[in-house]
């Protein structure tokens, strides 16, 4: 039962999930992202979860690494889907307090393709919402959480208020998340963030598709390049002098 009076059907959600646990193994970062998932599909959100690690993803900041000595990689076409989505959640676990190799390789294939411009001649990315799901039993959310959503935000994703959740478990050994007794899918902290992120996603991707996006005014690489600087100018006593 939800009281959501909100129409979100026509937005599309992707969710990376950055385990180093390839398919079919169980994956406690996908366990906590569904709870999102879930949401979204209730109030008629299309959605659909990448497991990285199950792709030929070659390593390399360039759209297309099959241009630079790769023989494989499907990235270039992962970016369509990215391209298509209003909704980005990037989603992994934590080692040794810090971001999954799976998580930091999909930011480094993210960056590879933001020089590109989308229909309106700004940055690939403008226009779309990002967010961010952790998990581990160890500290780190809050760390990994922000180097997800500073990387987004710097290549053009759009970030709404609270746009993080995550779960941890005791420090050390022990339980994950969908481990019995874990106490994970109980938590009502986790269970609150994760359904306040995951509105929050989705009213601002409304709001950004309604409006058709970013407004094209003074974010537009190719006039800058051609020398429109959109009212900046330079002070004088910042200029080279030359000398």
């Amino acid at each position: 039962m939800t009281d959501v009076k909100s129409n979100f059907s026509g937005l599309k959600a992707l969710f990376f999930n950055g385990t180093l646990k390839r398919s079919p193994e169980v994956s406690h970062t996908e366990g906590l992202l569904r709870a999102s998932a879930a949401l979204m599909e209730e109030v008629g959100v299309s959605t659909e979860i990448i497991r990285t690690i199950d792709h030929d993803i070659a390593t390399g900041v360039q759209p297309d690494m099959r241009e630079h000595g790769w023989d494989r990689d499907e990235w270039p076409d992962i970016f369509k889907k990215v391209e298509d989505a209003d909704i980005v959640v990037v989603c992994g676990p934590i080692w040794l307090g810090d971001n999954s190799s799976q998580t930091k390789k999909l930011i480094e294939r993210l960056y590879a393709n933001s020089a590109q411009t989308n229909s309106k001649g700004q940055y690939v990315y403008y226009g779309k919402v990002g967010g961010s799901i952790i998990t581990g039993n160890e500290d780190g959310v809050k760390h990994c959480a922000m180097n997800v959503l500073y990387s987004l935000q710097h290549v053009g994703f759009t970030i709404p208020p609270q746009a993080d959740a995550g779960w941890i478990g005791p420090v050390g050994p022990g339980p994950s998340y969908l481990d019995e007794g874990s106490g994970g899918p109980e938590s009502d902290f986790t269970n609150k963030n994760v359904t306040f992120m995951t509105y929050n996603l989705l009213h601002m991707a409304k709001v950004l598709k309604s409006q058709g996006g970013i407004p094209a005014e003074g974010n537009i690489p190719k006039k800058w390049q051609d020398g429109n600087h959109f009212g900046f100018h330079n002070p004088e006593y910042r200029q080279p002098t030359g000398s």
